[in-house]
């Protein structure tokens, strides 16, 4: 009598990358961040930065914009903590609403940069030829001016005000966020599961969105943080220089050029926003940083 053969087990299909990738996401960056205490620290001061600028109403009774001359120019007290500056307004009252100008504008930007540069950058990678060649040189062409005289220019030309400070920083930022998310799709695009969506006659933007994003979510989570931090400083330099906000907006830059001439009368009328943009750049490098020890990603090699 001959043994009975038991079935073989049906083997079970390897999860595809793409599922792996978009559906632990989350939770992998969740994990990061609890194990790595620098992006920890640098969130932890991002988001004190982003809870002081949404509660400012209810943080301070001065209003930014309104001064009294009778108080000009008035040291620390138990009425105004950081001071007044020469028009009599409450300096921590325009720390505080200085940080919605700056979260605001700045991830607006940094934002908008970013999705255009990660879509190009993925549709370089992906198409190749001609398009990434043509795309790759006018970038470069870019990228040889200087940041800050293309800045100028365009805010010579078209004004000042928030719409025209997004549009001068995309116009800056968006070559470099091509050349790193090209460089980390590069190596996405030769692996078997893009292989396959071309071969079942999948679209350019379906192969992006399921197959190559998901897989250098990380690169553009570490791109966002570090543009983040650099876009900061941008626009509190063009403030500084007379380019950006338009007084009396309570502006970090714009603070310290108007209060510059005091400051050895006030100090904290400078010193105060001078803190507090720091702070802020420092936690967006700390995160950046973090995150990127902790995925591996080598921003010099991507964008290499």
């Amino acid at each position: 009598m001959s043994a009975l053969k038991t079935p073989a087990p049906a083997p079970v299909p390897a999860p595809s990358a793409r599922s792996g990738a978009s559906g632990s996401a989350a939770a992998r960056a969740w994990r990061t961040v609890r194990s790595s205490r620098p992006a920890a620290i640098g969130l932890a001061i991002v988001a004190v930065h982003l809870v002081i600028a949404l509660l400012a109403p209810l943080l301070t009774p001065y209003h930014p914009t309104v001064g009294d001359a009778s108080h000009a120019l008035l040291g620390p007290g138990a009425d105004h903590w950081a001071g007044t500056d020469q028009y009599g307004r409450d300096v921590l009252t325009r720390v505080v609403y200085g940080g919605r100008y700056a979260l605001g504008v700045s991830v607006t930007a940094t934002l908008i940069t970013i999705a255009l540069g990660t879509v190009l950058g993925c549709a370089a990678a992906l198409r190749g030829g001609w398009l990434d060649d043509v795309l790759m040189r006018i970038l470069d062409a870019v990228l040889s001016i200087p940041a800050i005289l293309v800045l100028l220019v365009i805010v010579t030309a078209l004004g000042t005000g928030s719409g025209v400070i997004v549009l001068a920083i995309g116009v800056i930022c968006v070559p470099q966020v091509v050349r790193v998310v090209r460089g980390a799709a590069l190596a996405v695009v030769p692996q078997d599961y893009v292989t396959a969506a071309r071969a079942r006659g999948e679209s350019t933007w379906a192969i992006l969105r399921r197959e190559v994003l998901p897989n250098i979510i990380d690169v553009v989570c570490v791109e966002f943080a570090m543009r983040a931090s650099w876009v900061v400083l941008l626009i509190s330099s063009l403030s500084f220089l007379g380019f950006g906000a338009d007084p009396p907006t309570p502006d970090w830059g714009l603070m310290v050029s108007e209060n510059r001439t005091a400051i050895t009368v006030v100090p904290m009328a400078s010193l105060a926003p001078i803190i507090a943009l720091a702070t802020l750049v420092v936690g967006l490098n700390l995160a950046a940083d973090g995150l990127s020890k902790a995925w591996g990603v080598d921003r010099i090699r991507e964008g290499s």
